[in-house]
Formats: structure tokens, sequence, C-alpha cells
């Protein structure tokens, strides 16, 4: 069940001008499943990509990153779910780069300017002949309005679809940002098991937009974590067509800063409705750690807490036994903490400090607050001035039923 997400209607979500979608059924896995998705860009389009950590990276993930790299246009993008076509070795690569070839065909421009992804289960041979048939009903629905049906066409076990978009007014232009993500397990940053597409119609140059790509992801897609695990297929993309008139080279321009901060909060609420649909997930936990020594230091104990299972269970249960928040901050890897100057709060409830519980703390305050739908765990460590937020989730029975039928 998701927690507090929200999908707008289709009248709330605004065509990015240069973008084309069309989404079809090709039987990848399951029969009568929207599962093909294909992007068509406009000529002159930037487009930049971060990529998972993982050293299994999926064929589509290493196809992606040469096609970028060689630094030529990129005119479409090919989604398929059902099969993360990882762990496929010189034959899953060889499918990649057919799937390109043949996308490359039908639109008249070569292989290396199209990105292919893939999402679904890992180690099966994906079946290219079904895709390719597939993609000429993709292109005869191609349509700047589908932006609705891409975000359904990418799930996998994710319930509901996770759509951003939005109009901004920037150097006197009406911007417009649209985007979709899809995700629900193996989350976890560097990057998480998902796709992520965003979409602007302002133009940014292609060496700013490949700064832009990895600061955007650092301050969303890798600050959630549902279980721990980093997939294999993680790819978060950007493109911006340039359509709307307003162009940047430079972080110097003055129209710079409030279209990274614009882009910054459609990725960062992206990534949020990840951890909202989380498997099984029934509370969205924000962990704030404060005054740490440095941003790697409080990241340390943030995601120490947050992938805690022990943690994440007493959340879902809304068991106030906040002695395991307590273990996981000690056992982060910060070997000098002094634990004497550590403070610890539940939302507005002040459960430890001086080394210890609050003397004021009273269990039924704990109880209130884990009972919420929304929860912050924020921590002070006492030995500096960096802060960093990760977003997470509690785990459920239904997260243990979900992963134990996914290939069923």
């Amino acid at each position: 069940m998701a927690v507090n997400l929200q999908i707008p209607s289709e009248s709330d979500i605004f065509p990015v001008a240069g973008v084309e979608i069309g989404v079809t059924e090709a039987g990848i896995r399951k029969a009568n499943r929207r599962d093909l998705t294909v992007f068509k860009l406009a000529e002159g389009t930037s487009v930049a990509g971060v990529f998972t950590r993982n050293r299994f990276r999926a064929a589509p993930v290493q196809v992606c990153e040469a096609h970028l790299a060689a630094g030529g246009p990129i005119r479409a993008l090919v989604v398929n779910t059902g099969n993360a076509n990882a762990g496929t070795g010189a034959e899953g690569l060889q499918k990649a780069q057919d799937t390109c070839a043949a996308l490359g065909k039908l639109l008249g421009v070569p292989a290396e300017q199209v990105l292919p992804f893939s999402t679904g289960v890992i180690l099966e041979p994906l079946p290219l002949d079904r895709l390719t048939a597939a993609l000429p009903d993709a292109l005869a629905r191609l349509g700047a309005n589908e932006w609705f049906n891409a975000a359904h066409g990418i799930m996998t076990t994710d319930t509901l679809p996770k759509i951003h978009s939005r109009q901004v007014q920037i150097g006197g232009r009406t911007i417009t940002i649209t985007g979709i993500s899809k995700g629900a397990g193996m989350i976890r940053p560097n990057m998480a098991t998902m796709l992520s597409f965003l979409a602007t119609d302002a133009g940014i140059a292609q060496p700013l937009l490949r700064t832009l790509a990895t600061d955007l992801a650092n301050r969303s897609f890798n600050r959630i974590t549902v279980d721990g695990d980093t997939s294999t297929n993680d790819s978060f993309i950007i493109a911006a067509t340039g359509q709307s008139g307003l162009n940047i080279t430079s972080p110097s321009d003055p129209h710079y800063a409030d279209l990274r901060d614009a882009l910054g909060a459609a990725a960062l609420d992206l990534a949020q409705k990840i951890v909202r649909d989380a498997e099984g997930a029934t509370k969205f936990i924000t962990v704030r750690v404060e005054q740490a020594h440095n941003a790697e230091e409080a990241l340390k104990v943030a995601y120490s807490v947050a992938h805690s299972p022990l943690v994440k269970t007493a959340f879902f249960a809304s068991d106030p036994n906040l002695g395991r928040i307590l273990c996981a901050i000690g056992y982060a890897g910060v070997d000098d903490l002094d634990v004497s100057r550590l403070r610890l709060w539940l939302d507005d409830v002040l459960v430890a400090r001086d080394g210890g519980r609050n003397p004021d703390y009273q269990e039924a305050d704990g109880q209130r607050v884990m009972k919420q739908a929304e929860i912050e765990v924020r921590v002070a460590l006492g030995r500096g001035q960096a802060a960093e937020t990760v977003y997470t989730c509690d785990f459920s029975h239904e997260y243990v039923s979900i992963n134990a039928d996914y290939r069923s």
C-alpha cells in the first residue's frame, strides 16, 4: 500500500515540447500489459544520465553509458519491463545493441543515438523478437500527452504510477518540467532499482547537463533506501529539449539556479514517491542527521538507521522500541562518537540525551508518533555543522510476500 502518494490527474500533466512518447504491449513477460515504452526526442535535445554502481551492471546500462560517452546526439529512449536483461553476458549485450539498431532503423537514426532500458527479472534472456516486433506499434502511438501511460508502462512491482509535472516562470518564460519514475524494492542509493526519466523544455548545454544530472541524483535518488539492495539496472535520465527558448550554458547564468532548484524539486519528489510506494510499506520515514563532523559521517549514521531491519520492523509494529535506533547509530562506524553529546528525536519528542533516555520521555509519546503514516527521526551528533537527510520506509509482512512471489 502506498503512503500518501499523490498521482496527478492526466489534465495536470504538462507535455514537454520536443518529447513524444508511445506505449504498447510487447508480451515481454506477461500478456495484456503495457511493457514497452518509446521516447522520441527532438533534434537538438541534450541528454545526460546517472547509472547504478553495481558491478553486475545490466547490458542496457552498459550500452547507455557507451552511447552517452560517445558524445553524439540522443534521439530516442526505449524501455521494457518484465525482463532486466541483466546477468545475461555477451548475448544480453548484443540484444541491447540490437534493440537500439531496430529502433534506430525505424526512426532513421544511428543505433548510437538510442538509449535502451530494461527492468524486471534478472538472469533471464531478453525476448528480443517480441520487443522488436512491438516497436512499430509503439511508434504509431507516439504523442505528446502520453506521460501518464508511460508511468504505467514502466512499472514492475509498483502499485501506483509515479509522476511529477509542473510549470515554473524563469527568465520571463514558462518552463515545463515533467518526469516519471518506477521502483518499489531493491532500493538503496548508488542508485536504487529504479528508472526515472525527467524532461524539460529548457535548454541546457550538454557538459552542464552531465554535471547537473549527477548533482540532482545525489540530492534525490541517492538519498532513498527501502531494503539496502542496489540493483543492476538503475538509471536516471534527464533530457533538455530547449524548445521553450530558454537556453543555459553555464552555472553563472542568472537563471541557472532557479532551473536547477526546480529540477531538483522534481527529482526529489520522484525519488520520495518510490519510497512511498515501496514494497509493503505502511510508513514513510525521514531520517535526518545533524551536527555531524562532515556529510559522509552524517550519511553513514542516517543509512545505518534507515537500513536496520530491527528499526524498520519496529516502525511497522508502531512499537517504540527506540533502543534499536540508538544501537544502529552506535554501529554506524563513527568510532570516536561521544554518545553523551547525542540527542535523538521522534518528530517533536526528545527520546534520548546525555547518553541515555530523556528523563521526561514517556512511551505514550513515542507510540503516538510511531502510529503516524509519516515520521521523522532526527539525530544530533554534537560533532559539527554537517547535516544530511535520507528517506526510507518500514518493513511489513507484505514485503516478504511480494519478494517471495516475484517470479510467479
